[in-house]
């Protein structure tokens, strides 16, 4: 990914926002995105990022959601106000794209409905798990499956969304809470955050292991966030049948196929994919934010490491090799004093 300068910010139209951008994380689908694993780009040359913090500058005409001088999350997850499309910004005469929100950038024209105003107490650094890692992680635990402490829940995968959904499955408190990594340090950070259990991914016997826990009949719920399709098989096969669901919100690049038994789908297995945790931004986030400060959820934990804009390529390596759970851009922190 290349980064530049002297980009010309348009005025925002009908809809938009101008946001001055505080902090950004970094996740895996712009990994993705700059590794070409998602498929054809048509909207090269374009800008990255999907969730971040920040402080209103400027708003288009329609907009009512915010005000210049409110601070604000950003994220992906369309909620309530105008749709706007992808502002195009000018760089020596050439035409940058973007999509409803970019955040690895200073300032940024953003869609109203890709805005969600910071919750009273919410530091910015923080805010920006608000934005994507968040409503994904606790969205997949609390909107797309019901724990009760009877269930037994596995989550594979504990990186940014994967820790997140573990804290927030935790506080349903479910009989058993079976954390899988193949990195040993993500599996100590599980349990502190309040796995039962943490097994390790790499094993050979993994899925047997699941069954010893579950008395041979699997898991009532699993959640997948590392999105390889190994790994959404294994969720599909660690699940109970008569009700059993699979859930992912990750996926694999694009063109691979995962591979299950139809015959388990008759017996009652469930697969399904989630966007963005089913979340609604608007009512989930002050939910999401006031259930972690009830719960004393150690979010703080999340960000492991912060980065210079200009080390945003550095941040990409180091979470594609797994040594951060969410690496934070740290572009204006001044914004967040």
């Amino acid at each position: 990914m290349r980064l530049i300068d002297g980009i010309d910010i348009p005025a925002p139209l009908p809809g938009q926002v101008e946001v001055e951008i505080a902090y950004s994380g970094v996740c895996h689908s712009q990994l993705m995105e700059v590794r070409g694993k998602r498929g054809e780009d048509r909207y090269l040359p374009h800008l990255l990022g999907h969730e971040a913090t920040g402080i209103v500058r400027a708003t288009g005409n329609g907009v009512s959601k915010v005000a210049i001088g409110d601070k604000v999350i950003l994220g992906w997850i369309r909620g309530t106000g105008m749709d706007a499309p992808g502002a195009l910004y000018n760089w020596r005469g050439q035409v940058i794209n973007s999509g409803g929100i970019t955040t690895f950038n200073e300032r940024a024209i953003i869609a109203e409905n890709r805005i969600t105003p910071l919750p009273k107490g919410l530091s910015m650094d923080l805010g920006v798990l608000f934005g994507c890692a968040i409503p994904t992680g606790a969205g997949l635990a609390l909107n797309e499956i019901d724990i009760s402490p009877d269930d037994t829940v596995v989550v594979i995968g504990i990186g940014g969304i994967g820790a997140i959904a573990l804290m927030y499955a935790r506080c349903h408190r479910p009989k058993k809470l079976i954390a899988i990594d193949v990195k040993e340090e993500k599996r100590e950070a599980a349990l502190k955050l309040g796995a039962t259990h943490a097994l390790n991914g790499s094993d050979s016997d993994i899925l047997e292991q699941v069954m010893a826990l579950t008395d041979s009949t699997g898991a009532d719920y699993a959640l997948d966030a590392a999105g390889h399709t190994a790994t959404i098989e294994l969720a599909f096969n660690a699940v109970r049948r008569n009700g059993g669901r699979c859930v992912f919100a990750s996926h694999p690049a694009a063109g691979q196929k995962i591979s299950i038994d139809p015959f388990e789908l008759v017996n009652g297995k469930q697969i399904q994919g989630s966007w963005g945790g089913g979340t609604r931004p608007d009512q989930d986030v002050p939910r999401f934010y006031q259930m972690a400060v009830d719960q004393n959820l150690p979010l703080n934990n999340m960000i492991t490491k912060r980065y210079s804009l200009d080390n945003v390529n550095v941040a990409l390596d180091d979470l594609e090799a797994g040594r951060v759970m969410r690496p934070l851009l740290e572009i204006n922190p001044s914004l967040g004093e």
